[in-house]
């Protein structure tokens, strides 16, 4: 599984349209992702100010696009990059993810399940 750390009306065009795609795809001609263990540094580098973030689980098997490991900062550290749409039924999983009282967001212990009923499991920062 990869993970995409979305705003909410990416999320809700993803809904209506029935794929997911950011400012990136445009600007960059790929969909920035990340693994699990990589999501704090990702929502704390890009996303603090935040209230909250939709966080994705996406299957990369269920991809149409090609998705490629990169290391593009030249860091030692390869990111997943989604070179088009991210179809709806590629994701998994929508969670709500919260930074803690100090506006940082920490990683998961464990993505949890989306409940039966369609609502997302609030991750909050403690």
């Amino acid at each position: 599984m990869i993970y995409r750390l979305a705003e909410a009306h990416d999320w809700e065009a993803a809904r209506t349209s029935g794929s997911f795609a950011s400012t990136d795809l445009t600007a960059e001609g790929f969909i920035h992702c990340c693994t699990a263990a990589q999501i704090a540094a990702v929502a704390n580098r890009y996303y603090q100010g935040y209230a909250m973030l939709v966080l994705l689980e996406i299957d990369e098997h269920r991809l149409s696009a090609p998705l490629r490991w990169e290391d593009l900062r030249q860091a030692g550290e390869a990111y997943p990059h989604v070179y088009g749409r991210i179809p709806y039924a590629a994701i998994r999983r929508r969670l709500l993810l919260r930074p803690g009282p100090d506006g940082r967001f920490t990683a998961p212990q464990r993505v949890p399940q989306t409940d039966p009923s369609g609502q997302y499991p609030t991750i909050q920062a403690t």
